[in-house]
């Protein structure tokens, strides 16, 4: 698989696609017993929640972090382990990479800075961005860096494989120089004709969101959506390749040429390749807060909130398959247990990270799982066993 399918499927958001996941002997033998799954406030479909994350860890996923509240009450979970040396159990409280959940917080900030009149969705990103920006793209909007509309291409930063992504971790990546090089190739489509979810777009949202404030991206991030909310557990790991504070071990399955598979722990791993698309560290309760807030507009406030709600008439650009769009701005849909439910998950190697709600609240979810199968094909199955716990099958119509 090369670096631009590999991201793209695994930045898919409740887009969701069962897949078998190969088995990790390795994780086998480390396996030994851990705490039962713990609960609080148990909403009336606990039983269900509780065996969605049982028997952790396993080939799939060595720990879960799950919060659902809404209605019909809520619950809180925790299983696996926090490291397979020690078999401790899993911290409930951990910090963890979000991966894409990032792009969430990126979309709200520019979402607000158009509120404010300091930079217009309909213009192209260009007017703001005139000497990074080619006159090849010069149609292409802000809206359309944001729901994945813009026609430019994805590029490589790490390698194709996971052994080469896994040798360059550490590499430090500059989004001006991604930007560059993504926009020197000939656009995938025409602006807002088709939708093809990647990183890219984010990346030119970061640079728009620090020209017209003149602060970092991290800096007008926190100002305006972490310090209000008090969302203390996350942050911008900036250059720094650690997760601060406590966390659960991530691993991942590196397979070898005779086919068998070896787990690597990969939770120190830069990622400044994703940055405003994907380097934000958080916790399950600071998401649920984060989800809460935004869905009653208290982080997009008035008409502009719907843009995160809408999705844009353009087919499906990815293995052609012509479909509806299913990416807003910033989050996605889908249809799960009849109910339209919108989110955005989010993969770094050795984490799967997903927040979801119905648009009126009745029921949320966010998630962490610890998957060895990250940014693989295919959702992990762990994870997808938590969201049909949480909001039902996937539905079509």
């Amino acid at each position: 698989m090369n670096a631009r399918t590999s991201r793209t499927v695994a930045a898919a958001a409740l887009v969701l696609s069962m897949a078998a996941v190969p088995a990790g002997p390795a994780l086998a033998a480390a396996r030994a017993p851990v705490p039962a799954v713990t609960a609080i406030q148990e909403a009336a479909d606990a039983e269900v929640l509780r065996a969605a994350i049982a028997g952790l860890p396993k080939a799939d996923a060595t720990a879960a972090l799950v919060r659902v509240a809404g209605t019909d009450g809520s619950w809180r979970g925790s299983s696996g382990v926090h490291d397979l040396e020690s078999n401790r159990p899993a911290d409930p409280d951990g910090r963890f990479r979000t991966g894409s959940v990032t792009k969430v917080f990126t979309a709200a900030v520019v979402l607000q800075l158009a509120g404010e009149g300091k930079l217009d969705l309909n213009r192209p990103a260009r007017h703001y961005l005139p000497e990074l920006i080619p006159a090849s793209y010069r149609k292409v909007t802000v809206r359309q860096l944001l729901n994945h509309t813009s026609g430019i291409p994805s590029v490589g930063s790490g390698g194709g494989t996971l052994d080469e992504w896994y040798a360059h971790r550490f590499d430090l990546h500059d989004a001006t120089d991604t930007v560059r090089e993504a926009t020197s190739h000939e656009p995938d489509f025409a602006p807002g004709t088709q939708q093809h979810y990647d990183n890219i777009g984010y990346t030119v949202a970061g640079l728009l969101i620090e020209k017209v404030t003149g602060h970092t991206y991290a800096g007008e991030v926190s100002r305006r959506i972490l310090e209000p909310l008090h969302l203390k557990d996350t942050y911008f790991p900036g250059t720094d390749p650690t997760i601060r504070g406590p966390y659960n071990h991530g691993y991942q399955i590196f397979t070898g040429t005779d086919g068998t598979g070896e787990l690597r722990d990969v939770s120190v791993w830069g990622a400044t390749d994703a940055w405003a698309a994907g380097d934000l560290i958080s916790t399950t309760a600071d998401l649920e807060h984060f989800t809460r807030a935004l869905f009653r507009g208290q982080v997009v406030r008035g008409p502009l909130l719907e843009e995160m709600f809408t999705l844009p008439g353009a087919s499906v650009h990815e293995y052609g398959t012509g479909g509806p769009a299913a990416y807003s701005v910033g989050l996605s849909m889908t249809k799960l247990g009849g109910r339209e439910v919108w989110g955005k998950t989010g993969g770094r190697w050795g984490y799967n990270t997903a927040v979801a709600a119905t648009r009126d609240l009745s029921r949320t979810l966010v998630y962490s799982v610890n998957a060895t199968d990250a940014k693989g094909e295919g959702m992990n199955p762990t994870a997808m066993n938590i969201v049909v716990a949480a909001f039902g099958a996937p539905s079509s119509g």
